[in-house]
């Protein structure tokens, strides 16, 4: 027992030696670190848990590395998964994570509380009841817009077309989120046109369900709306991508040692005369179904360039169901096409007049400007 005690002493020592050390030398800043710690334990004013510090030492390693890696708490975590997984209470819109900085409505979900109250693609939300957007990551602001059905929250937003400021209270929902919709084009039964509004895990399966049940070899041609579509899981944007342009390499991804894990197709490539529509918002896994068509020449795209996010994040669990997101790869198109922070440039470019809201899934013949070329365009094709 002495004998234990004594190497127990002589450990705890060396220990106290060696913080210290780092503490004075500052070696790779581990110092620094600590010597925070230290003076947070010893001289501020309230006491704070240590699993807080840790936390945040954590949330501030991952965000200091880009703007897409983050540390998930349980509450963001959950809403992280919900989203992937694709069904989760809420007020039901689309939130861009293109730029992590802002709150940008992509998209209202239809018949959600957002769309009921009138909230449109743009939308900024800035403040979610007494919290300003600005001072919280974006993963925690999801978090906060989601919750328990029947609970109210009260948006404020900024629309940039209108230059105006307004604010909203909603009552949260379950949200189911349809990713894919597709039906015959309003005066156009001829032309079927599908919106993908976002990857999530099934949505390579739903598009292939949309095409079975529009039977789309009835069609002459299709067009396919990524406007807006932020992206989602990798996994599914290879299999819509297989399904639009023939056998082959669907997308590269490179890891930090250059190693590389080609996707290749994984279903039957749906030969039909086809558009797709892009713009400044359709990023990341978006842009691996719109690079693989842009190098097959399968499809024509029309719109504006899209945003050029080409790197891979990864959530990996840690303990107490809290996660961290990290960028672990970059991706490359079938022909090796870099597009990070270059974005993938449209075969034909239109842009949206001033003002002028996109016309998606249109119940009414009546088109905006780039929805209106795209039909003009697959006419030439059919």
């Amino acid at each position: 027992m002495k004998q234990a005690v004594a190497v127990g002493l002589i450990l705890l020592a060396g220990f106290t030696l060696l913080i210290g050390g780092l503490i004075f030398n500052n070696y790779d800043n581990l110092g620094r670190l600590l010597r925070v710690v230290y003076l947070i334990d010893s001289q501020y004013l309230y006491n704070t848990p240590t699993a807080q510090l840790i936390d945040g030492a954590v949330k501030g390693m991952a965000g200091s590395l880009d703007p897409y890696s983050s540390f998930q708490d349980e509450e963001e975590n959950k809403a992280l998964m919900n989203s992937i997984k694709g069904t989760f209470g809420g007020i039901g819109v689309h939130i861009s994570t293109a730029d992590p900085t802002q709150l940008v409505i992509m998209r209202p979900i239809k018949g959600s509380p957002a769309e009921r109250a009138g909230l449109e693609s743009g939308d900024i939300i800035i403040k979610i009841d007494d919290t300003d957007v600005s001072t919280i990551t974006q993963d925690r602001a999801i978090a906060i817009l989601r919750g328990e059905p029947g609970t109210k929250v009260t948006v404020g937003i900024y629309r940039s077309k209108a230059k105006k400021d307004f604010s909203v209270t909603l009552t949260r929902d379950n949200i189911n989120v349809p990713t894919v919709e597709g039906m015959a084009l309003p005066g156009r039964q001829d032309i079927a046109i599908i919106d993908i509004s976002s990857f999530s895990v099934q949505t390579g399966d739903d598009l292939e369900k949309v095409f079975k049940d529009l039977k789309i070899d009835q069609y002459k041609g299709f067009i396919l709306d990524l406007r807006y579509n932020y992206g989602g899981e990798v996994n599914a944007a290879v299999k819509v991508a297989s399904l639009l342009v023939p056998q082959g390499d669907i997308v590269h991804i490179v890891d930090k040692n250059g190693n590389v894990d080609t996707k290749k197709s994984t279903a039957k490539f749906v030969n039909k005369p086809f558009v797709v529509l892009t713009n400044e918002y359709s990023a990341s896994s978006s842009e691996i179904v719109v690079g693989a068509i842009k190098d097959y020449g399968s499809g024509t795209l029309v719109g504006t360039k899209t945003f050029g996010k080409g790197v891979v994040q990864t959530v990996f669990p840690l303990d107490n169901n809290t996660s961290v997101r990290l960028t672990t790869d970059k991706y490359l198109t079938p022909k090796k096409n870099d597009i990070h922070k270059k974005g993938i440039e449209p075969d034909v470019k239109v842009e949206l007049k001033e003002g002028e809201k996109a016309t998606i899934l249109p119940q009414q013949p009546v088109f905006d400007t780039q929805l209106t070329k795209a039909v003009e365009v697959l006419l030439k094709k059919i």
